[in-house]
């Protein structure tokens, strides 16, 4: 096709007209911004310069147009609708030209207008036509791995849109990021495809559509491999690339990492993905990482890798020197492509509760050849004692032992480290102590190598004037020197409270022979000098003295000494004193406390905090920053790295939450004191205006009018969007009309006084408490056309709710056009984000505006559509939804259902996981909201919402579901069911109707003296408790003879009587009242009962006047068998063969099976199985007529540990190596031992890795096995796995390796076992509805009906008397929805008594359930029901189980009802008949129920208990 040639007058009068209408454009912005201001809510001045510089940049083309100089028709278009503007046009020209060029050019301009102006008429006729390619798409052979681009020039009236497609598939771009990209420059359409590969050879076309027609041009593209294929590719062979540099790459980041949490000692990946064009394998881009501004190098704490799309930042070893700003810097053709975001680590749990964490960034300065200065930053301590001091430990390079230099700790975050060899390489670590104990050690510092660093000083250099030069040292200038020179410069460099540090400069002339120091000090003013280092040899002039005196000052003088002699000594230093005790002399310390902190709002979850700095600096390191909710005392760490600005953003808050921030700075001297606590803050964004509305759609037209709707701005600016305002224009014209001078609240609206086939454009801005919001983009242009269509228009306001891992629920809006006929359902189409392919979630149209989709992905991101139904037939689908992923927010709760415990009252309860000031709690009863209703009352407190039923009945079941407005979605359902609500009210009426409950009712023991004690013990009292004791209708107080008393700790109510005597006998009472609860209990204390209590009262009288008796020798201790046994030993002395021994725990008597025998001087009490349940205070009690004596032993704390442990000793060396066993489930490992209990410290792992209880992989065991299954194996389990337990002192290892041939026959074996369990669970059978026995009167109608269940859905068929029944007229069989059949017999005769039977069958298996049938006539008697004898049922497979378990029921009186006890999942029978029902089946409430366990035959009844059985009754003491 041939190309035509604009003009050239065309060509500037069309960019003269762009210039223009931008120029006005922008005006018409301002202005309108400025009218829609003052209609808003007023905010500050500004804000409202803020909101009108987003409003004001100037106007940009959209894309769809952008004209092309080449095309005249686009000419024609513009001059068309320019024409009633042109004189507006004509002044706005003479006004520039008048500041902008001579007359001249103007006069110019001005001719070459009026010459377009004689040419518009006959360009009128060439307007409106259908697209044609101006230029065409050409064929393309291309090498693998290059780059092609198609393109065309497309003209028409309207502009024509064109689509791209590849063998006849539409292209999507977002569906393979940097693969196509798609432009429109100028009226060319291009197609520019990266990186081709051979299934991209295909046949490429671009279709243009319009109103008037469709134009398609076509081209193949062919993309061809070299020989050799990939491999020559690789070697760089073909094809042919010119070399290109990092930074001519095309980078785009896309997803990017976000602020990271860590914790110390594990690892955290920071993964950025991007788009890179061209991507080539061999030359990803240049990345740089950075944290703190500082760039980091890769190494073993540092692993950076960029390719694949991604680059990624992994620190495999975390520590609190890692915490801080990551930035990720890409080198791109435009420049760099930088994002940031903070990495926080927290301590790891201290190695004892209370301890300090560990110090940070240690490095050392000043190296010598054997000294050393180790500085560190000290850790925050937020509820922590004080840091009282620290130790520092060095480790020779290469070598694993710590030494501690230090022997008592330091209290500066300094310290000389002296001692060290020459030449010596060296790691330095510290940690941190305090009265709860020692920290973890810090990372270990870089490594140092102990040299002078005075012998590069000593090195002449001579220039020569050649190429070579002359190195000589110091001692080849000095001569032959034997003495060396003395010191110099001698001063204190370093004065704390711990140590002082010297330093002076080496001698000189030094000598050849090899140097050291010595020291000497006096106190000032004494002259009586005396070594201090004579143990040493000081090679380093730099030396720390520790044992100086407080408040005394000291001078000191040193001497160089070497082979030789000593030289004189140098001159003395100034009088140095230590820093005293009250700090009056010291020279720094700890800095002052900030100044005033003030928080702000930042986003939903974090908080920005600035100080005032203190005012007393000193050498700060840093602040530390601390956080507490409000009403809390536990104080938070937010930072665990001193930061060294007075800003701080605090992530990781709970959104709607309400803290306080306090600072602290940081110097090498500590921690100074707290700031003020900042005022209140609750976590909310900060104000601004919304992000623009998105998603504008048409819901219906009438000709004149359109009613659209849109969606909700992503980003509503921190406050609620308080109104909406349109705007509309022509789509052929630049100019934007207002709609709505108020606002609307809702996002949907009905534009009116619109003119019909007319196509216009609509955008909407948002406006809350902030100001107005920017614009949306302009929507796509929408034809004013009446819409007669019979079909209903598309369903809008797509959202979602209660979305988690597998699950959401879809909601949406009824259309606003119906159509011909109202809308009788819905049809609901799901897809994965990116993806075309649709699939349907619904069968049949549902009824409702609320979908429950399932079976999600965790993670995928899915889309969703609507349409609607009427008679019609289905209507347009809705606009797509937005993208949501499958992925329940951090930190969800379901409801709750409860009851209050104060009031008794029935409620629902929600506790939000984020919350805002503007939120609300939207509570709905089956996705209709409840609103004001006198059954239910909503509450909200904080966090909480509260739902609560005024009077609960069966009116109130349903589905409740709440939903918390401007969050994320937080959200959530309950349904309440009759079994649920029914529990609620039994646990209801018992809180509004009380009784005390008691442990143990009234109870007497006898006391040492004869002292008689009457107990009773309530679960639980409370300080305001009152009770009486009543004594034969008398009440007993306390005084004389008696003493009355309670424990609210334990419940206890107890008299003791201390003369127990005859007159005591009778009926003892006590009354409890405890607030609105009471309660009381009685003993009968009477005849033989009475005689023995008081025999034994006067024996214990008796026995207490004797002072001598037996006694433990040996007090109760542990020892453990062989097997496992524990066994409680004691010794006794001065025992006789009448002296009794007696057991007790926790004051429970316990009977041993082999009595103990007190005369062999030991007894012995063995608890086998030893596990928690064995916790108490055990009490061994010797007695006899001399007196008893008691010994007690408390297992629990250390000594249950030390049991447990003395167990785990002798199981961990009787483990079995680890044994392999399938089940249905998955893969189990078994290790056998002597006893196994879960309180023994058993690890399970999996390739060295902890392995915790899951669904995945489930850890238990048995009495001696313990056990791990993984459930549902897959590859990823495969691997070595091992037990260890641990004994306190070694730990015991059995091992498996799960690969190879072993995981393929296990693998093989769950399989078949899982294949059989599934065929049991899906076979066919009656889930429930028959009765056993029928008996109806003649002439009336018998309908049996029955819900059956199998998957796949099973066959079913009807027997009388073994014979198949037909479906009659006189007898119907239906089957609905594979789930209710149903045998219909009209009008029954005698004929129809017999034996029916139904057969339920499917591949898996089935069952075979009878009825007996019996018919009366008019007149006669019921007959008795009599079962018939069980006939042969149908072959069933093996594993099927058995038939419901059926309890028979006698046939009701005639006087009821016969009908009125069944239950059917179907609508019942108007017939009158009698059936025997079964015992009640509720309905399945999933379409695949499994029942748990097989059910025994019809004729087996359900177990009662006898009746001679009685409630077990504590046994008086």
């Amino acid at each position: 096709m041939a190309t035509k040639v604009t003009p050239s007058f065309q060509k500037k009068r069309v960019t003269q007209i762009k210039t223009d209408y931008r120029t006005l454009h922008t005006k018409h912005v301002v202005k309108q911004q400025t009218t829609r201001k003052s209609s808003s809510t007023s905010v500050s001045q500004e804000q409202a310069q803020a909101t009108q510089a987003m409003a004001e940049p100037a106007y940009t083309i959209p894309a769809f147009r952008q004209r092309s100089a080449d095309e005249v028709e686009e000419y024609q278009r513009v001059s068309i609708h320019v024409g009633k503007g042109l004189a507006a046009i004509q002044e706005e020209l003479h006004r520039m030209r008048v500041a902008t060029k001579t007359q001249v050019d103007n006069l110019a301009m001005q001719r070459e207008v009026q010459d377009m102006m004689t040419k518009r008429v006959e360009l009128h006729e060439e307007v409106r036509r259908m697209p044609d390619f101006l230029v065409a798409l050409r064929p393309h052979t291309v090498w693998e791995k290059t780059p092609v681009k198609l393109f065309c020039t497309v003209q028409g009236y309207p502009r024509p849109v064109v689509k791209w497609y590849k063998d006849g598939v539409p292209i999507d771009p977002p569906s393979t990021p940097g693969k196509y990209k798609m432009e429109n420059k100028y009226g060319v359409h291009s197609l520019i495809i990266s990186r081709c590969i051979v299934s991209d050879t295909a046949e490429y076309s671009a279709v243009a559509t319009n109103q008037h027609g469709t134009a398609t041009s076509k081209a193949k593209v062919t993309v061809r491999r070299p020989a050799g294929g990939a491999e020559s590719c690789h070697l760089g062979l073909v094809p042919h690339l010119t070399e290109i540099h990092p930074s001519k790459l095309e980078v785009t980041l896309l997803d990017r990492f976000g602020v990271s949490f860590g914790v110390e000692g594990g690892s955290i990946s920071l993964v950025s993905t991007m788009v890179v064009v061209p991507d080539l394998p061999n030359l990803p881009p240049h990345a740089q990482w950075y944290r703190d501004d500082k760039l980091l190098k890769p190494g073993k704490l540092a692993e950076m890798t960029v390719g694949g799309g991604a680059a990624k930042l992994t620190l495999p070893h975390l520590a609190k020197d890692d915490e801080g700003l990551y930035t990720l810097r890409i080198f791109t053709k435009d420049g760099t492509a930088e994002h940031s975001a903070y990495l926080f680590v927290e301590d790891a749990p201290p190695s004892a509760a209370g301890a300090p964490g560990a110090p940070m960034s240690v490095k050392a300065y000043d190296i010598n050849q054997d000294y050393v200065l180790v500085a560190w930053k000290p850790p925050n301590t937020t509820n922590e004692p004080t840091i009282t001091g620290y130790f520092v430990d060095k480790c020779e390079a290469g070598s694993d032992t710590w030494v501690q230099c230090n022997d008592s700790p330091v209290k500066v975050c300094k310290y000389p480290v002296h001692g060290l060899s020459v030449g010596r390489t060296y790691h330095f670590r510290v940690r941190a102590v305090n009265s709860a104990g020692i920290s973890r050690p810090s990372r270990k510092s870089d490594k140092v190598t102990a040299l002078d660093p005075t012998e590069s000083e000593r090195l002449q250099v001579i220039k020569m004037g050649g190429r070579q030069d002359i190195v000589i040292k110091d001692d080849d200038l000095e001569g032959y020197v034997t003495i060396p020179g003395e010191p110099t410069g001698v001063h204190a460099s370093e004065i704390f409270k711990s140590y002082v540090v010297l330093s002076w400069k080496p001698p000189s002339p030094r000598g050849r022979a090899p140097l050291w120091y010595v020291i000497e000090k006096c106190l000032a003013g004494t002259g009586a000098w005396q070594k201090i280092n004579t143990a040493v040899k000081l090679h380093s002039p730099r030396y720390p003295v520790f044992d100086l005196e407080e408040g005394k000052k000291y001078q000191f003088r040193v001497f160089s000494v070497n082979m030789y002699g000593s030289s004189e000594a140098s001159e003395p230093t100034e009088p140095i004193q230590k820093v005293d005790e009250q700090g009056i002399e010291r020279p720094v310390g700890v800095p002052s406390a900030p100044g005033q902190v003030m928080a702000t709002r930042n986003t939903k979850s974090s908080v920005f905090v600035q100080w005032d700095p203190p005012k007393h600096t000193q050498n700060l390191m840093g602040y530390y920053i601390d956080g507490r909710a409000a009403g809390s005392k536990q104080w938070f760490p937010c930072n665990h790295k001193p930061f060294k600005h007075t800003r701080f953003v605090v992530h990781g808050l709970i959104p709607g939450e309400t803290y306080v921030f306090r600072v602290q700075a940081v110097n090498v001297y500590g921690l100074s004191d707290e700031s003020q606590e900042s005022s209140p803050i609750a976590v909310e964004p900060a104000l601004a205006t919304p992000s623009a509305p998105f998603g504008i759609t048409m819901l219906s037209c009438d000709g004149s009018s359109m009613t659209l709707a849109w969606k909700s701005p992503k980003h509503c600016g921190g406050s609620k969007i308080n109104n909406y305002y349109i705007d509309k224009r022509d789509a052929d014209t630049l100019d934007w009309k207002e709609v709505n001078l108020s606002g609307i609240k809702e996002r949907i609206c009905t534009v009116d006084n619109l003119t019909a086939g007319i196509f216009y454009e609509f955008k909407v801005q948002a406006a809350n408490m902030a100001g107005v919001g920017v614009p949306s983009a302009p929507s796509h242009p929408m034809k004013c056309e009446a819409w007669t269509m019979a079909e209903p228009g598309p369903a809008y306001d797509l959202g979602f709710s209660e979305v988690r891992s597998h699950t959401l629920v879809l909601l949406w809006k009824a259309p606003v056009y119906t159509g011909a006929s109202p809308v009788s359902g819905y049809l609901v189409d799901m897809a994965k984000k990116g993806s075309t392919e649709f699939v349907s979630l619904t069968e049949e149209a549902v009824n409702h505006r609320y979908l429950q989709v399932s079976g999600l992905e965790e993670g995928e991101s899915y889309v969703f559509r609507v349409r609607a139904v009427n008679g019609a037939g289905v209507g347009r689908a809705s606009e797509l939804s937005e993208p949501v992923c499958a992925r329940a927010l951090p930190g969800t709760k379901e409801i709750v259902c409860g009851v209050d415990e104060e009031t008794g009252d029935v409620f629902l309860s929600l506790e939000a996981c984020e919350i805002s000031e503007t939120s609300k709690f939207v509570w709905s009863k089956n996705y209709k909201p409840i609103g004001d209703c006198p059954r239910v009352s909503a509450s909200a407190k904080g966090r909480t919402s509260r739902l609560t039923f005024t009077n609960p009945d069966k009116d109130d079941l349903g589905k409740y579901s709440v939903v918390v407005t401007d969050t994320d979605g937080v959200s959530s359902s309950y349904t309440l069911t009759e079994d649920v609500l029914n529990s609620m009210l039994e646990l209801s009426h018992a809180i509004r109707h009380p009784i005390v409950p008691l442990k143990h009712g009234l109870n007497y023991e006898i006391l040492e003296k004869g002292h008689v004690r009457f107990w009773v013990q309530a679960v639980k009292l409370s300080s305001a408790a009152s009770y009486r004791f009543i004594f034969n209708d008398k009440e007993v107080t306390s005084g004389e003879g008696h003493k009355i008393s309670h424990d609210v700790n334990t419940g206890i109510i107890q008299m003791t009587v201390d003369h127990f005597t005859r007159d005591n006998e009778g009926t003892y009472t006590v009354q409890i009242h405890d607030g609105k609860a009471k309660n009381q209990s009685s003993l009968v204390l009477v005849g033989d009962v009475f005689k023995a209590a008081l025999k034994e009262a006067e024996f214990q009288r008796k026995e207490h006047i004797r002072k001598q008796g037996p006694h433990f020798s040996e007090y109760l201790h542990f020892t453990v068998t062989e097997d496992c046994v524990v066994m409680i030993v004691c010794k006794v002395a001065n025992v006789k063969k009448e002296t009794t021994f007696h057991w007790f725990k926790d004051d429970e008597e316990i009977v041993p099976e082999i009595p103990p025998n007190v005369m062999s001087g030991s007894c012995a009490l063995p608890i086998a199985q030893f596990s928690r349940k064995d916790h108490g205070i055990y009490k061994a009690v010797l007695g006899d007529d001399r007196g008893k004596d008691t010994s007690l032993f408390d297992i629990s704390g250390k000594v249950f540990d030390d049991i447990i442990n003395a167990i785990a000793q002798i199981a961990g060396s009787s483990a079995s190596d680890l044994v392999l066993q399938c089940t249905p489930e998955g893969i189990r490992l078994q290790c056998y031992m002597t006893y196994y209990t879960e309180e023994m410290k058993t690890v399970w792992k999996h390739r060295d890795s902890k392995i915790a209880s899951s669904e995945k992989m489930r850890i238990g065991g048995a009495a001696e096995m313990a056990w791990m299954q993984i459930c549902d194996p897959s590859d990823k389990e495969k691997g070595h796995y091992s037990i260890e337990i641990s004994d306190g002192v070694q730990t015991h290892t059995r091992t498996f390796d799960l690969s190879g041939q072993a995981y393929t026959e296990a693998y093989e074996e769950y399989l078949r076992l899982k294949a059989a369990a599934f065929a049991e669970k899906n076979r066919g059978r009656v889930v429930g509805g028959l009765p056993d026995v029928v008996t109806i009167m003649e002439e009336k109608s018998l309908s049996l009906t029955c819900t059956v269940w199998g998957e796949p859905t099973p066959e079913v068929t009807w027997f009388k008397n073994e014979q198949e029944v037909a479906s009659t007229e006189h007898t119907r069989v239906t089957f609905d929805g594979g789930k209710f059949a149903s045998l219909v017999i009209n009008k029954v005769t005698p004929e129809d008594s017999g034996k029916y039977s139904i057969n339920v069958r499917n591949k898996y298996g089935g069952e075979f359930v009878e009825i007996t049938v019996s018919v009366y006539r008019h007149g006669e008697s019921i007959p008795e029901p009599k079962l018939a004898k069980t006939p042969a049922t149908t072959p069933m497979p093996p594993k099927s189980p058995a038939p419901p378990s059926k309890t028979p029921t006698p046939t009701p009186p005639k006087s009821q009802t016969p009908a009125s006890s069944m239950k059917s999942p179907t609508p019942a029978s108007t017939a009158a008949s009698t059936p025997v029902p079964k015992s009640p089946t509720p309905t399945p409430k999933s379409p695949t129920p499994a029942p748990k366990s097989p059910t025994p035959p019809r004729s087996v009844k359900s177990p009662t208990p006898p009746r001679f059985m009685k409630s077990p009754t504590p046994p008086r003491k």
